[in-house]
Protein backbone atom coordinates (compact mmCIF):
# COMPACT_ATOMS: atom_id res chain seq x y z
CA UNK A 1 0.00 0.00 0.00
CA UNK A 2 1.38 3.41 -0.94
CA UNK A 3 1.44 6.43 1.37
CA UNK A 4 -1.31 8.04 -0.70
CA UNK A 5 -3.54 4.95 -0.45
CA UNK A 6 -3.01 4.82 3.33
CA UNK A 7 -3.80 8.52 3.61
CA UNK A 8 -7.03 8.11 1.62
CA UNK A 9 -8.10 5.22 3.87
CA UNK A 10 -7.33 7.21 7.03
CA UNK A 11 -9.20 10.24 5.68
CA UNK A 12 -12.18 7.98 5.00
CA UNK A 13 -12.05 6.69 8.59
CA UNK A 14 -11.91 10.25 9.90
CA UNK A 15 -14.93 11.22 7.84
CA UNK A 16 -16.85 8.15 9.02
CA UNK A 17 -15.99 9.12 12.60
CA UNK A 18 -17.88 12.36 12.02
CA UNK A 19 -15.00 14.82 11.68
CA UNK A 20 -15.46 17.75 9.30
CA UNK A 21 -11.76 17.51 8.35
CA UNK A 22 -11.43 21.18 7.44
CA UNK A 23 -7.89 21.76 6.22
CA UNK A 24 -7.60 25.11 8.05
CA UNK A 25 -8.47 23.36 11.32
CA UNK A 26 -6.20 20.36 10.84
CA UNK A 27 -2.55 19.55 11.33
CA UNK A 28 -0.30 18.47 8.46
CA UNK A 29 2.70 16.15 8.57
CA UNK A 30 4.91 15.58 5.55
CA UNK A 31 2.39 17.32 3.31
CA UNK A 32 -0.47 15.07 4.46
CA UNK A 33 -3.47 16.39 6.37
CA UNK A 34 -4.36 14.55 9.59
CA UNK A 35 -7.51 12.46 9.11
CA UNK A 36 -9.05 14.29 12.07
CA UNK A 37 -9.21 18.04 12.70
CA UNK A 38 -7.24 19.48 15.62
CA UNK A 39 -10.16 19.24 18.09
CA UNK A 40 -11.10 15.68 17.06
CA UNK A 41 -7.42 14.69 17.28
CA UNK A 42 -7.40 16.06 20.83
CA UNK A 43 -10.62 14.26 21.74
CA UNK A 44 -9.17 11.00 20.40
CA UNK A 45 -5.93 11.47 22.36
CA UNK A 46 -7.87 12.40 25.51
CA UNK A 47 -10.13 9.37 25.21
CA UNK A 48 -7.17 7.03 24.67
CA UNK A 49 -5.39 8.58 27.67
CA UNK A 50 -8.48 8.18 29.85
CA UNK A 51 -8.86 4.52 28.86
CA UNK A 52 -5.21 3.89 29.73
CA UNK A 53 -5.70 5.66 33.07
CA UNK A 54 -8.73 3.46 33.79
CA UNK A 55 -6.64 0.35 33.09
CA UNK A 56 -4.41 1.53 35.94
CA UNK A 57 -7.49 2.21 38.09
CA UNK A 58 -7.05 5.99 37.89
CA UNK A 59 -9.98 8.31 37.40
CA UNK A 60 -11.10 11.90 37.77
CA UNK A 61 -14.07 13.01 39.81
CA UNK A 62 -17.36 13.51 37.99
CA UNK A 63 -17.17 17.24 38.80
CA UNK A 64 -13.68 17.67 37.32
CA UNK A 65 -14.67 15.53 34.32
CA UNK A 66 -17.63 17.81 33.66
CA UNK A 67 -15.42 20.91 33.98
CA UNK A 68 -12.98 19.48 31.41
CA UNK A 69 -15.83 18.76 29.01
CA UNK A 70 -17.24 22.26 29.55
CA UNK A 71 -13.87 23.86 28.73
CA UNK A 72 -13.94 22.19 25.31
CA UNK A 73 -17.57 23.20 24.82
CA UNK A 74 -16.81 26.79 25.78
CA UNK A 75 -13.93 26.98 23.29
CA UNK A 76 -16.24 25.64 20.58
CA UNK A 77 -19.05 28.04 21.57
CA UNK A 78 -16.98 31.24 21.63
CA UNK A 79 -15.63 30.33 18.21
CA UNK A 80 -19.06 29.37 16.86
CA UNK A 81 -20.74 32.65 17.84
CA UNK A 82 -17.79 34.67 16.54
CA UNK A 83 -16.43 36.03 19.81
CA UNK A 84 -12.93 34.62 19.28
CA UNK A 85 -11.48 32.32 16.62
CA UNK A 86 -9.77 29.36 18.24
CA UNK A 87 -6.31 28.16 17.19
CA UNK A 88 -5.40 24.61 16.27
CA UNK A 89 -3.23 24.32 19.39
CA UNK A 90 -6.11 25.46 21.62
CA UNK A 91 -8.49 23.13 19.77
CA UNK A 92 -6.07 20.25 20.40
CA UNK A 93 -5.65 21.05 24.11
CA UNK A 94 -9.34 21.61 24.79
CA UNK A 95 -10.11 18.48 22.73
CA UNK A 96 -7.81 16.45 24.99
CA UNK A 97 -9.61 17.89 27.99
CA UNK A 98 -13.02 17.05 26.52
CA UNK A 99 -11.91 13.53 25.57
CA UNK A 100 -10.71 12.88 29.11
CA UNK A 101 -13.87 14.37 30.56
CA UNK A 102 -16.35 12.38 28.47
CA UNK A 103 -14.69 9.01 29.08
CA UNK A 104 -14.57 9.58 32.83
CA UNK A 105 -18.20 10.75 32.84
CA UNK A 106 -19.16 7.56 30.98
CA UNK A 107 -17.13 5.57 33.50
CA UNK A 108 -18.94 7.13 36.46
CA UNK A 109 -22.37 6.63 34.85
CA UNK A 110 -21.64 2.98 34.05
CA UNK A 111 -20.23 2.41 37.55
CA UNK A 112 -23.36 3.90 39.12
CA UNK A 113 -25.60 1.72 36.94
CA UNK A 114 -23.65 -1.41 37.83
CA UNK A 115 -23.92 -0.58 41.55
CA UNK A 116 -27.65 0.08 41.20
CA UNK A 117 -28.18 -3.24 39.43
CA UNK A 118 -26.29 -5.07 42.18
CA UNK A 119 -28.57 -3.48 44.80
CA UNK A 120 -31.65 -4.65 42.89
CA UNK A 121 -30.55 -8.30 42.92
Amino acid sequence: MTKDELWFRLMDLGERAGCHQRADRSFFVGGYQFPLCARCTGVFLGQCSALIALLFRKSLSPFLSLILLMVMGTDWFIQRVGILESTNLRRLITGIMGGLGIIFIYFHIISALVKALKVLK
